[in-house]
């Protein structure tokens, strides 16, 4: 009798009985967000990185705190009032839209001196230092921007931007990728860098931009560089990305499938 219950209990502990979840909190923007609401997206993509990095590791439970449109700076302003809980690892997706908006990047020392949220090394330092206050041992990683080509919103054509190849109020998204680098570095903590992903680089990010030819108005299908400087009228024109125009992001900015499965490949591997 003896014997048959330390089997059993040997057979409870080998097949995970008890065994509890580690928590995960992936604070960052709509790249992040869209997690959860695939329908967003046109329906583009099936599931984003959080899913399929918990599909991966089904031990990992992932709490969504995406929050869309929103820079590292104003989550750090409202740092207090987004909910957030203890858990064994935090992932912050955040910068591209800080650049777009034209936040400041500031430099090494706001990080340091914790001058707060005026800029995006200063907001970096408020969110690090709640995750520490929410629990000490946790495990950081930080996730740079990707490059981004000319983003056209799926569902709203005047909702639009051009891409990091050139800088928005002097700064360019490269900066802000570097900037999060020096911030892991300092705090010794991991930094996934998509920007230098060369799978994720611009000139991968679609196939084409379908556009008016200026000459005489009918459609062309213009790959990186082409694109740039060529009009787009969101009132008139059509929606420049059709579906076989998707490679690692399915509208310029946000990943498709393509581009959530790096993603999520790279994170599974720092997060085990």
């Amino acid at each position: 009798m003896q014997k048959l219950f330390f089997l059993l209990l040997l057979t409870l502990l080998s097949s995970g009985f008890g065994k509890k979840d580690r928590v995960w909190v992936a604070l960052g923007d709509s790249i992040t967000y869209l997690n959860d609401h695939v329908d967003e997206t046109g329906n583009r993509i099936t599931k984003g990185y959080m899913t399929r990095v918990t599909e991966e590791i089904p031990e990992i439970r992932y709490v969504n705190q995406g929050h869309n449109g929103w820079t590292a700076v104003e989550i750090a302003r409202q740092i207090e009032t987004l909910g957030l809980t203890p858990a064994d690892m935090y992932t912050v997706f955040l910068g591209t839209n800080d650049w777009w908006s034209g936040k400041p990047i500031g430099t090494i020392a706001d990080f340091e001196q914790n001058t707060g949220y005026g800029t995006i090394y200063g907001a970096f330092r408020i969110i690090i230092d709640k995750f520490k206050s929410l629990n000490s041992q946790a495990k950081i990683i930080l996730i740079t921007p990707m490059q981004r080509a000319d983003f056209i919103y799926v569902n709203d054509f005047h909702n639009n931007a051009y891409g990091s190849y050139k800088e928005k109020n002097g700064q360019s998204l490269e900066q802000v990728a570097d900037a999060i680098r020096k911030i892991g570095q300092h705090e010794k903590i991991k930094v996934i860098d998509l920007y230098h992903q060369r799978a994720l680089s611009i000139k991968n990010l679609v196939a084409f931009k379908r556009l008016k030819m200026p000459a005489h108005g009918t459609y062309k299908n213009y790959p990186y560089p082409d694109y740039i400087n060529i009009p787009f009228n969101p009132d008139v024109d059509e929606y420049p990305y059709p579906v076989e125009a998707m490679r690692m992001t399915y509208d310029g900015l946000h990943p498709s499938d393509n581009g959530y499965e790096v993603i999520s490949k790279l994170l599974a591997k720092a997060l085990k």
